[in-house]
């Protein structure tokens, strides 16, 4: 067994591979890991002033510009849950965030007003965005920037999981900063079983475990990044349809999906929407969620049909 770890995008990565091909070095395959991430960074990070993505938020509007596949597939997906989600989910929410102080910017010392709002909220949306495929190229008919926080850690454990299997590795679990997917079996060779966080501040607190091997998973929530104003608490997300921060009571999201990229984008499209909302997606389109809503009392625990079967696994 090989636990392999390091810096990328912000956090960190932990690698557990069971049984290692012989074909392949521990060394050399850290080396392997730490140049696709570093890959990753230079078509999607917003801290790498050259980056593909930066050079795109700095490109023309109104001219189709060429992008590498791994840029168009990750803008693919996000367009096709901006979609779904009725705007919930929009890589092009960055400014908002920054104005209320969840950026680079410091926290403001006052609220925005409801006139700076509307003034952004015309500017940004997914929809200025168009993407053709073969050959892949983005335009944007207005000058909006793209984000891909909310989605680019997940294409990462994307990326990674298809690396080791391309090295001959069936038997691993991935994870980018809390997002993560698995294959095969454990270290005890049995399947992962993962937990799934109660959304409290003092620490990791485990709520549930399920059992995911051969799927990817991936937890959205506000309880640990937020500031209070005048006794009023504002969250690190925001809803891209009005330009506020989060007010409902849904705490934590957990999704389970074949790819790490899909469940980060649906975790916090759910969060966005709030759990009835969500719940109602998910049993439409059979999307396996997990969510627990803040009460009086603590927390409920909400699951979707397409949950189920994975605590029902986890039981045995």
């Amino acid at each position: 067994m090989w636990r392999l770890s390091g810096p990328t995008m912000g956090t960190r990565y932990h690698i557990t591979v069971v049984n290692p091909s012989a074909s392949v070095s521990e060394e050399a395959l850290q080396q392997a890991i730490e140049a696709e991430l570093a890959a990753v960074n230079r078509e999607m990070s917003t801290y790498i002033a050259d980056s593909e993505l930066m050079l795109f938020n700095r490109g023309a509007v109104g001219e189709a510009l060429p992008v590498s596949k791994h840029l168009a597939d990750v803008v693919a997906l996000s367009l096709d849950i901006y979609r779904r989600s009725g705007g919930a989910f929009d890589i092009t929410v960055g400014p908002l965030v920054n104005l209320w102080g969840f950026g680079p910017q410091a926290q403001p010392e006052t609220i925005p007003g409801d006139d700076e709002l509307a003034g952004l909220l015309q500017v940004l949306g997914s929809d200025a965005l168009q993407l053709t495929r073969k050959p892949d190229r983005l335009m944007r008919q207005r000058a909006v920037e793209l984000d891909l926080s909310a989605i680019a850690k997940g294409h990462g454990v994307d990326r990674v999981a298809a690396l080791l299997e391309s090295r001959g590795i069936g038997n691993y679990l991935v994870e980018i900063g809390g997002e993560l997917r698995t294959l095969g079996v454990n270290p005890s060779g049995g399947k992962w079983r993962i937990g799934i966080e109660k959304p409290v501040a003092a620490g990791s607190v485990v709520q549930i475990p399920v059992e995911i091997s051969g799927y990817a998973m991936a937890t959205s929530g506000d309880y640990r990044n937020y500031y209070e104003r005048d006794g009023v608490r504002y969250a690190h997300s925001i809803d891209p349809r009005n330009g506020r921060p989060l007010r409902h009571r849904l705490a934590s999201v957990t999704v389970i999906a074949d790819s790490c990229a899909e469940a980060d984008g649906l975790a916090t499209a759910f969060n966005v929407l709030g759990a009835e909302a969500a719940l109602e997606w998910a049993e439409r389109e059979g999307i396996a969620v997990y969510m627990l809503v803040k009460t009086d009392n603590g927390f409920e625990p909400v699951a979707s049909s397409a949950f189920q079967p994975f605590l029902e696994r986890s039981k045995k």
